[in-house]
């Protein structure tokens, strides 16, 4: 029997992860029904990605994978982040003109007061990135 090794590990993780965002955010818009706001759209152009990266990553046991997700993952740890202060700082939120769609401030859950889906988001893009970090050290 193959012995998994503790980089392939990370890279698993961090796929599962990303499929569990992912079934997440589609379970909030297809099922429940909460039609994303545009930040939202944007942390979903980052995340879905990872799903298919990684699981191919971790397919092949890639080492490297690190370099391609490393970035998109922090940048969607500050579009997340960036999302949740619009949620939960008052006066954060850029004032803009009436338009369609859902604002960005706009909280569908909130769960023991802090949690929303931009926090939920947060800390899947934040678990990525401390395993692709974690992933990179290894590597050297």
């Amino acid at each position: 029997m193959k012995k998994i090794s503790s980089s392939s590990l990370l890279i698993y993780i961090a796929w599962i992860v990303s499929v569990v965002a992912m079934l997440g955010s589609l379970y909030f818009s297809e099922i429940k029904g909460f039609v994303p706001c545009d930040m939202c759209w944007y942390q979903r152009i980052v995340m879905y990605p990872f799903v298919i990266l990684l699981g191919v990553a971790s397919f092949k046991e890639d080492q490297k994978i690190y370099v391609y997700t490393l970035p998109l993952s922090i940048l969607g740890t500050c579009l997340s982040f960036y999302h949740y202060l619009m949620q939960k700082v008052p006066n954060f939120a850029p004032v803009t003109p009436c338009s369609e769609g859902v604002p960005c401030s706009m909280q569908y859950i909130n769960w023991f007061g802090f949690i929303t889906i931009p926090f939920l988001a947060f800390v899947a893009f934040l678990i990525i990135t401390i395993l692709m970090v974690m992933l990179l050290k290894n590597s050297r």
